[in-house]
């Protein structure tokens, strides 16, 4: 379902984890944040794919914010 809706509004390119969200050692995340630029839309299908808790998905939007990669998008 996730890769579904993400294709249907035309992302640009996608990130998939194999490892777990609850796991801080999640090295696809820390590439698809090292790929993100000034300007540029995350999107994510809901946003518990992106934190795996509220503090850490609080620190994420924050660098985002700190990258100008702020606008985050979820489906």
């Amino acid at each position: 379902m996730q890769s579904d809706a993400l294709a249907a509004i035309r992302c640009d390119r996608g990130w998939e984890e194999a490892a777990s969200g609850a796991k801080d050692d999640r090295p696809v995340l820390l590439d698809l944040l090292s790929h993100l630029r000034a300007g540029d839309t995350l999107v994510v299908w809901r946003l518990d794919r992106l934190g795996r808790s509220l503090k850490h998905l609080g620190e994420t939007v924050e660098d985002l914010q700190r990258r100008g990669a702020a606008r985050l998008s979820a489906r």
